[in-house]
């Protein structure tokens, strides 16, 4: 690879629901992040942002020779001050941040410099303490089946999850593929990023997370069973969380008088990577698997939460049995969202107990097979996960 100005065009280039807000944010700052997890496409992305613009400069800082061109990063930047800059895996280089600082002061044109990262904003700590002010931040996350939906059927974007070269290869392709990454990113990419963990030990946890998937979080349990303290192990998912491999949902919070659950839920936020974990190597076995319900439930709300980041996202739980799978909160608005995996979905007593506690003023039952959506009860629907992400 290395420094070029012009791209040739992205073969069969998937359109992102990102590029929106990243023009905006490219018309705005100085600097802009992408962050989010490592081949979910910010590359692809940015290539075919800019594949016209011949004042661009792309640099893959996961080649040495491109970061031996940082060394002197304002003796670099002042020679070629007549560009912009796009630097791909900035947490190779995490130092660079104090050097742009005082580039950009000296030059605050607005989408100067476009940063990619597989790190949360909070792993690289350079940006947020130096660049505050001059810098904005957009998550990219594997596709959405909204942006694959013309070219992917819904149960093997379910099965294969969303990661461009899973999502978009045959089933033995994207199984082989989904097995490198894993181990990739226990072998390789967490040291780089700067942790000493053994890889046996940090894929060991995220194998028992993926059979939790969806399920309410026990520190203790999981320290028990790794051999580790309570807290080396809330390190270690802090860690996953910031590197964009599994999401925590909070519990509801309210003034309602009620013993809610506190503890969050967890997921492996892509469906694929999921399946992979616990040797889910086609659909008859994700049908008959104890995770085939947790797994519909997650993708769901991945899919939610990654589209809508502007609303709150919770799940309620309450000691008397109320449920409901994902609740958005947006100013005094309020939807609940339950995810069912029948063909005709039958809510739970727990869950219109959940509706009399919260009262949200529109309520959506999620279902695999549901083509148009049908109305349950007042306010409350039952709908197909596109059509749902189109109303949303």
């Amino acid at each position: 690879m290395g420094i070029f100005d012009i791209y040739a065009p992205v073969m069969n280039y998937i359109p992102r629901h990102i590029n929106a807000d990243l023009k905006k944010h490219i018309g705005l700052f100085p600097a802009t992040a992408i962050l989010g997890p490592r081949q979910c496409g910010k590359s692809t992305l940015i290539k075919e942002f800019i594949k016209n613009r011949a004042d661009m400069l792309y640099m893959d800082l996961e080649i040495e020779s491109e970061r031996e061109r940082l060394k002197n990063p304002e003796q670099f930047f002042a020679y070629n001050r007549s560009k912009h800059f796009c630097l791909d895996e900035i947490q190779r280089v995490p130092r660079i941040f104090e050097s742009l600082r005082s580039i950009i002061d000296q030059n605050r044109t607005p989408g100067r410099f476009i940063v990619l990262g597989s790190a949360s904003r909070d792993l690289i700590r350079q940006s947020s303490e130096t660049l505050a002010g001059r810098i904005g931040y957009l998550e990219l996350t594997p596709f959405l089946f909204s942006e694959v939906q013309s070219v992917k059927n819904q149960t093997d974007y379910w099965l294969q999850g969303g990661f461009p070269d899973s999502a978009l290869n045959d089933p033995q392709s994207s199984q082989l593929w989904r097995s490198n990454f894993i181990r990739t990113f226990l072998e390789r990419d967490i040291p780089q990023i700067g942790f000493s963990i053994p890889s046996e030990l940090i894929g060991r946890l995220w194998r028992m997370l993926a059979h939790q998937h969806g399920q309410v979080m026990n520190l203790s349990n999981l320290g028990k069973s790794l051999g580790i303290s309570h807290t080396t192990v809330r390190r270690y998912i802090d860690l996953l969380n910031q590197t964009f491999i599994i999401r925590e949902l909070n519990s509801f919070e309210s003034n309602l008088k009620k013993r809610l659950v506190k503890s969050p839920k967890i997921y492996i936020r892509d469906s694929g990577i999921l399946h992979a974990l616990l040797n889910i190597s086609n659909f008859n076995s994700l049908l008959s698997h104890p995770v085939f319900g947790f797994s519909w439930e997650g993708l769901v709300i991945e899919n939610i939460c990654a589209t809508h980041p502007e609303h709150e996202a919770s799940f309620y739980r309450s000691a008397h049995g109320a449920e409901i799978d994902l609740v958005l909160q947006k100013g005094d608005h309020t939807i609940a969202i339950e995810c069912k995996v029948g063909d005709a979905p039958q809510p739970t007593r727990g869950f219109w107990l959940a509706l009399d506690d919260i009262q949200p003023q529109i309520t959506y039952i999620v279902a695999p097979q549901v083509q148009s959506k049908y109305p349950l009860n007042k306010n409350v629907w039952v709908i197909g996960l596109y059509e749902l992400m189109e109303e949303l």
